[in-house]
């Protein structure tokens, strides 16, 4: 991976909104246990599974729909996430080799 693609990445995860975004689909969907670092970690009852609902973390944070879908949209032009629009909700899934590739990177 290019050092303009870890930019994008590291870009992407600087805002303490979409950080919280990515933690809350990361966690949940890659089965990992242990708080989540969230003000919202409470509100939501999304258990494990490979793909979230959009809407679950609308539930979640006190954000508006568009503040959320900016952000989803930023995650997945980092490639981050994946998302697939399903009738009017958002399910999106972790995209585990840019997870891998920051491991990588960081180690």
């Amino acid at each position: 991976m290019e050092l303009s693609n870890y930019a994008k990445i590291f870009k992407a995860l600087s805002n303490e909104q979409r950080l919280n975004i990515f933690m809350m689909i990361y966690k949940n969907c890659c089965g990992l246990e242990g708080e989540i670092p969230l003000d919202t970690k409470s509100c939501c009852g999304i258990k494990g599974g490979v793909e979230k609902a959009f809407s679950k973390v609308c539930d979640c944070m006190k954000l508006s729909r568009s503040t959320i879908s900016h952000h989803f949209k930023e995650l997945q032009n980092a490639g981050l996430i994946s998302c697939e629009r399903e009738g009017q909700t958002f399910r999106c899934s972790v995209n585990k080799e840019a997870v891998e590739a920051i491991k990588k990177f960081l180690s």
